[in-house]
């Protein structure tokens, strides 16, 4: 069997692989062995048809593959707003429980309610913002 052949049957093996994957690594290995299978088909001796597999290879993982996931990944959403309070810290300023209490966000005083509504978080202690409902920051104490 010729090795052009062989190269092309893996090309095409490793691009049906990629198709389950999707990680962009063995689609480009199918392309390398593809481009292998192209200069095997004009005559190049096979320790350099291994070579030129390598290069090629190597050369797409390390530049073409990360290039690639940069550009499919989603960007990150700004949050605005409410949206951007969730997660952030807060500082009890008064009594925090269940039913209500206040705290401070970024600067600004907000009535806040206890996420687990068991809990009584006295004043002064740190709180994650876990949710927004309204004008209501539900928190829960930083551990």
């Amino acid at each position: 069997m010729d090795s052009w052949l062989i190269w092309l049957t893996a090309a095409l093996l490793l691009g049906a692989a990629e198709i389950f994957t999707l990680t962009a690594a063995l689609g480009l290995l199918g392309g390398a062995a593809l481009v292998t299978a192209a200069f095997a088909a004009l005559g190049l001796p096979l320790p350099w048809q291994f070579l030129l597999f390598a290069v090629v290879a190597t050369a797409g993982v390390l530049f073409v593959r990360p290039a690639a996931l940069r550009r499919l990944a989603p960007p990150q959403e700004a949050r605005f707003g409410v949206d951007a309070l969730v997660g952030g810290s807060a500082y009890v300023t008064s009594e925090v429980t269940g039913l209500g209490g206040r705290v401070r966000i970024g600067g600004e005083e907000w009535t806040a309610c206890a996420y687990d509504e068991t809990l009584v978080i006295p004043p002064g202690t740190a709180v994650d913002v876990i949710e927004i409902k309204g004008t209501t920051a539900l928190v829960y104490p930083r551990e």
